[in-house]
């Protein structure tokens, strides 16, 4: 345990000192104060352009439409960016032979493993929920009509897909050489996700749905009941991923 909270102390240091805490904390705080600005101002600039003699008419934005912009924002550059600041989590240390000398301490390497993946879940949760909580305030306050609806769960479900990413590129990083091997073999299966998810019934079994319904959640068009399947394949993948990282983690030469 002691060593699990002295390896966890050393990357939260680092990830202080390579600024991509405060990149990733900015990032998700800019997404949740723009979020419903752009939501607001954003129909008002359209309707008041003409494009050849025609005049653009767009309905008034409400809260929903803030919403949909953060959980835009989220789903695509959210985890572009978690993915690029995540994205050397294990063979940036391989490269550079630190994890070898810690490792001759006796450090087990599951404590390596697990102390990487829990920064990182802390990280992106605390980043995740200062720009949402941003994003409510900043919506209370330009719309009248704000309703919280599931918008909670639909952030759970952002949230837990992003916990399946973040395990996900561990693993990939644990069977890939190179500085960003893993970082690659995850954007392919995650783009080979995307893809089976274009099969119909497949979306209650792929966890890249996760990311993709959180709108029709905070609607009512799709219950969170309906979501149990979703969150218990991702739920295990999770697991199975972690457990598969530390299995290959251990036979990988340092």
């Amino acid at each position: 345990m002691n060593g699990f909270i002295a390896f966890l102390a050393k990357e939260t240091l680092e990830m202080i000192r390579n600024f991509k805490i405060w990149i990733l904390l900015g990032v998700f705080l800019l997404f949740g104060m723009m979020s419903p600005l752009l939501a607001k101002i954003f129909p008002e600039i359209l309707s008041g352009m003409e494009m050849e003699g025609m005049v653009i008419a767009l309905p008034e934005a409400t809260y929903l439409d803030a919403y949909a912009q953060l959980f835009k924002n989220i789903s695509q550059l959210g985890y572009v960016i978690l993915l690029l600041i995540f994205g050397g989590i294990l063979q940036t240390e391989v490269t550079k032979g630190t994890l070898t000398m810690i490792l001759a301490k006796g450090l087990p390497r599951r404590v390596v493993l697990l102390s990487k993946y829990t920064m990182a879940i802390i990280l992106w949760t605390v980043s995740l929920f200062l720009g949402s909580l941003t994003a409510l305030g900043y919506t209370a306050y330009l719309f009248d009509d704000m309703k919280m609806g599931g918008f909670f769960f639909a952030l759970f479900s952002l949230w837990l897909f992003g916990c399946f990413m973040i395990a996900l590129l561990l693993f990939s990083s644990t069977i890939a050489r190179g500085g960003y091997g893993g970082l690659i073999i995850t954007v392919s299966i995650l783009f080979l996700l995307l893809i089976a998810n274009m099969i119909p019934k497949v979306n209650d079994f792929n966890p890249i749905t996760l990311a993709q319904d959180s709108l029709n959640l905070v609607k009512g068009t799709i219950q969170w009941g309906d979501r149990i399947p979703t969150i218990s394949i991702t739920l295990g993948s999770l697991f199975l991923l972690l457990f598969a990282s530390i299995k290959s983690f251990k036979k990988m030469k340092l």
